[in-house]
């Protein structure tokens, strides 16, 4: 599986963001997926999770209520919709394939995307 992370950028606080992630490969859609982010100098940090069928998701205590993850199935892609962003939410931002479950570590992650930087300027 191959991820690729798009849509991050400049953006003022109080702004929003989407970014996508599409996968190759023929097991995306029985795959769990998530988001994770780094600051400068520290370790990943996860960020969104969702199910293979998107039935169940999970969030960071930091982003709920203002981050939402989403997945097309038929279109390979997982989403990561971001709303109300603060300037802590500076970060780069990387999607991940796990298996049937992935989780909150890194490490029960298969794959991982190139990432993605966003920047919230105050």
């Amino acid at each position: 599986v191959q991820l690729q992370a798009s849509g991050g950028g400049l953006v003022q606080a109080g702004g929003s963001l989407r970014l996508s992630c599409a996968a190759s490969g023929r097991t995306f859609s029985r795959r769990y997926m998530g988001w994770f982010r780094r600051f400068p100098g520290t370790e990943r940090e996860f960020v969104a999770g969702i199910s293979w069928s998107g039935g169940s998701t999970t969030y960071a205590d930091s982003v709920k209520g203002r981050f939402t993850i989403s997945r097309d199935n038929t279109e390979n892609t997982v989403y990561l919709q971001m709303n109300s962003l603060k300037p802590e939410d500076t970060a780069v931002y990387y999607c991940a394939a796990g298996g049937s479950y992935g989780g909150v570590a890194p490490s029960g992650y298969d794959y991982w995307g190139q990432g993605t930087l966003v920047t919230v300027s105050s």
